[in-house]
């Protein structure tokens, strides 16, 4: 046992402290704002008494503030974890936990209970042995998107969201880590990142402007890395979020989904970042989003890169794991400047009937691209107001909402391409005015653009879609006589853009040519 522990630590690293059964030798983890002890059921954290300006735990009374926010706020994203702050009191030189039958005044400090999670289940330690899996982003794409819609969300809130508000966040973590450059980041690096930003926040300002109209703006997370998510038996829990610092989570929800996007990339899994990201905008419909997503993803790498950064000035911190940290910093630093360089943007139509394998193609092509994929059917039900796992009436499928659909899809198509985005449009596009509606666009925006049709024997479709379960598309197997007698033949000047996928065969060599 360390002496140069306070006191209170040195006890609450025996057991006989504790009002329960201790399971485990007691683990304790400190970090630079807290002492964390495990004890097999239970853990129990404790906020230093520090003050860092933008976190001050300072006093007592700030602490038991901090704590109750910290119960409060995690309860949303991880309940049933977080169980109580309980007071601390001095008898003598003795401490107790829980004992609130004497006066405030006996109280020495204040601890937030929690119930321990199971070893190595966080989604960072699933990544580390390879059991993270594109099924799991997509559920907390879901469970991400559902958080948001229920966050807070007042007139308070949404000052945060002006520009000069983030542009301040923003240009503090330019200002901090000056000292680096030539060090662990380039001076051209330091110089285009914040040009970008810069450059954002001076043409753009419509675009932040926009997302407080739409009140994106909440009471997030505020800290949504792979650290930060765990699977406890079959529930996926957001937990830690930022409670002492209202800029870090008051913030845009897309903050957020840049959080645990760019973890996923730093750590070479762009395809698990690409789950999420879809699944995520699918299910809110913010595509809007996507505009100011580069920014956020770019200002997580850049703090990544900025605390690590001050670990090479700690006197504390060994030469071996200097090197260490600047080797990370360095990759945080290239990874912020790589999301600011400009990219050429594409489009890719889908083609083909219901059950043709149209959406497994095209989330293996987003996968493997970085794609964005836009599906029909989401794009129907926000149109249409209803929740994507609702099945649709027949209103919704009448000829001018699918012309809406469509529409709406070619818009978002040319949008996000001339932004840079690599778009998916993901629906049947059998009639040619739609195609043509989404060639138009893309042309008008000198967009490049290909048609990718999905054909199958049509027992196959057939099967697929009797087969079909959980899914929010609505077709059904009875509709695809109606489908093949309706669709209409590529024109010769579309069959210059289209490529044949059969989806029987091997869509990873077939794909191998796209793009």
């Amino acid at each position: 046992m360390s002496a140069s522990l306070p006191p209170l630590v040195q006890q609450m690293l025996k057991p006989e402290f504790y009002p329960h059964p201790v399971t485990q030798a007691i683990e304790l983890i400190q970090t630079h704002v807290s002492f964390v002890l495990l004890t097999g059921e239970f853990v129990y954290k404790l906020k230093k008494p520090v003050d860092f300006g933008f976190l001050d735990y300072s006093t007592l009374e700030k602490r038991r503030h901090f704590c109750r926010e910290e119960l409060r706020m995690n309860r949303r994203g991880a309940p049933g974890i977080y169980l109580d702050v309980l007071p601390i009191v001095q008898k003598g030189d003795r401490f107790v936990l829980g004992d609130a039958s004497g006066d405030d005044d006996d109280i020495v400090e204040y601890a937030l209970k929690m119930k321990q999670f199971p070893p190595n289940c966080l989604f960072v330690d699933l990544l580390d042995r390879g059991e993270l899996t594109e099924r799991l982003m997509e559920q907390l794409g879901r469970i991400v998107a559902d958080y948001h819609a229920n966050a807070p969300v007042n007139e308070e809130i949404l000052e945060f969201g002006t520009v000069e508000q983030i542009r301040e966040a923003i240009d503090d973590n330019y200002r901090y880590t000056e000292n680096y450059i030539g060090r662990v980041q380039t001076q051209q690096q330091f110089d285009e990142t914040k040009a970008y930003t810069d450059r954002t926040f001076d043409r753009h300002r419509d675009w932040f402007e926009s997302r407080v109209r739409q009140r994106k703006i909440r009471e997030c997370h505020g800290d949504l890395h792979l650290r930060n998510i765990a699977l406890d038996g079959d529930r996926i829990l957001l937990f830690d979020c930022i409670e002492f610092n209202k800029p870090f989570r008051f913030v845009d929800v897309m903050y957020d989904v840049a959080f645990t996007v760019m973890d996923c990339e730093a750590r070479g899994r762009r395809d698990l970042g690409n789950a999420f990201l879809n699944t995520y905008i699918e299910r809110t419909g913010d595509w809007d989003g996507l505009r100011v997503l580069p920014l956020y993803l770019s200002r997580q790498a850049y703090v990544r890169a900025k605390v690590t950064s001050f670990l090479l000035d700690d006197e504390a911190v060994s030469e071996e794991e200097k090197a260490k940290a600047a080797k990370t910093a360095s990759e945080y630093y290239r990874l912020a400047w790589e999301y600011t360089r400009s990219h050429s943007g594409k489009m890719f139509v889908m083609s083909g009937l219901s059950g043709s394998g149209k959406s497994t193609t095209a989330r293996q092509l987003a996968r493997r691209l970085g794609a964005i994929q836009v599906r029909s059917d989401a794009v129907r039900k926000h149109l249409a107001g209803i929740p994507l796992d609702e099945r649709g009436s027949d209103e919704i499928y009448t000829f001018e909402m699918s012309r809406r659909t469509y529409d709406r899809l070619a818009e978002l198509g040319a949008m996000l391409a001339k932004l840079g985005w690599t778009v998916i449009l993901d629906a049947k596009y059998d009639r040619r005015e739609w195609r043509k509606m989404a060639c138009d666009r893309a042309e008008a925006a000198s967009i490049p653009v290909q048609i990718l049709h999905c054909t199958a024997p049509m027992s196959v479709l057939r099967d697929r879609l009797d087969r079909r379960t959980g899914d929010i598309a609505d077709a059904t197997a009875d509709l695809l006589a109606s489908q093949q007698a309706k669709a209409e033949g590529f024109t010769e000047d579309e069959l210059s853009r289209v490529v044949e996928i059969d989806t029987t065969q091997n869509l990873e060599m077939q794909l191998t040519s796209v793009g």
